[in-house]
């Protein structure tokens, strides 16, 4: 990936908090994203400079996303044609598109048609922040803005959110990241990834984390797993995270954990169909433990197979803390 220079990504440190931050409560909905393709999902990043796109894109590339940067707006059909061509290699892509691409309305618009055109329906993100955060993250990093001239920084960010209206106004998601932390701006985009693809299932976000470091915002259902014997206190374990098969051994071996993954399957199997069938289009659960690197992590992954099994829709799973160390 081809760094965008944007300057909130220098300001945080990570999972801290931003220097400046995020406002999840002008987080704006636009419609829903998806794609036409089984299993693919496209996403188009967009957003003013200085408002998080480098986080943004390094989140995607810890999902497992491709991402691409910077590229001229005169490829991006080709980039298009790739992507549809080879689905299976590119089941997840992130397109980082903005000023630096020319045009960004007309490379937006080329790169969604271009997509659409070949079944594929992106899911639009854009990052926004308000001038004076801005003005003051530039002022931070030192960075250049890339529509810098004799005019300065903050006509320079005026400019810039003109030019992007058209593509603000067209995305699915729109979040300004002026007071939100970084935890936070991840926990946010990963909730929104890929919902409403299909009205008629769930879409369905894990979440393992920390209980020390907060409870995912995003939330919809939080289940405490801190009863269970923790792998931290045995000093071959400790340094494991969940997703090894000696702590995955440790923590699902406990009868506990059984009989706690057996009530809750029993719960899911019966809340996500009403769910479904009242219009709920996603469903975020988060399964907390102490620091999120051991139970959290191991029961997540549990539960996320048995939800694949069972088919209840597309499942996501994000380890929160799992970078911490």
């Amino acid at each position: 990936m081809i760094p965008d220079r944007d300057p909130v990504a220098a300001t945080v440190a990570p999972d801290g908090p931003a220097t400046e931050a995020i406002d999840a409560d002008a987080d704006a909905d636009h419609g829903a994203g998806g794609t036409a393709a089984e299993g693919q999902h496209v996403v188009l990043l967009s957003g003013l400079s200085g408002a998080g796109k480098t986080a943004a894109a390094k989140l995607f590339e810890d999902l497992g996303y491709a991402v691409v940067d910077n590229l001229p707006g005169e490829l991006l059909p080709e980039l298009a044609e790739l992507v549809a061509d080879d689905r299976e290699r590119f089941r997840k892509v992130a397109i980082v598109l903005d000023v630096r691409s020319g045009d960004a309305p007309m490379a937006f618009g080329a790169m969604r048609g271009a997509l659409e055109g070949r079944g594929i329906r992106p899911q639009v993100f854009f990052l926004e922040a308000r001038d004076e955060v801005l003005i003051r993250r530039f002022s931070e990093t030192r960075h250049r803005h890339p529509l810098a001239d004799q005019r300065g920084i903050a006509s320079s960010i005026v400019a810039e959110r003109r030019l992007l209206d058209p593509v603000r106004s067209e995305s699915d998601v729109v979040i300004d990241t002026s007071d939100l932390p970084l935890r936070e701006l991840r926990e946010r985009i990963f909730t929104r990834l890929g919902e409403a693809a299909d009205p008629t299932r769930l879409a369905i976000q894990l979440i393992s984390f920390g209980f020390k470091y907060g409870v995912p915002l995003e939330a919809d259902l939080v289940f405490d797993v801190r009863f269970m014997q923790n792998p931290y206190y045995i000093d071959e374990l400790r340094q494991l995270s969940g997703l090894t098969a000696e702590v995955r051994a440790f923590v699902l071996g406990q009868p506990v954990a059984q009989e706690f993954l057996r009530y809750l399957r029993e719960f899911l199997a019966f809340a996500l169909p009403a769910y479904v069938g009242e219009g709920k289009t996603r469903l975020t659960i988060a399964l907390g433990c102490t620091g999120g690197y051991h139970r959290s992590i191991a029961l997540t992954e549990a539960l996320a197979d048995w939800l694949r099994e069972r088919d209840f829709g597309p499942v996501a799973v994000f380890h929160r803390e799992l970078d911490r160390t």
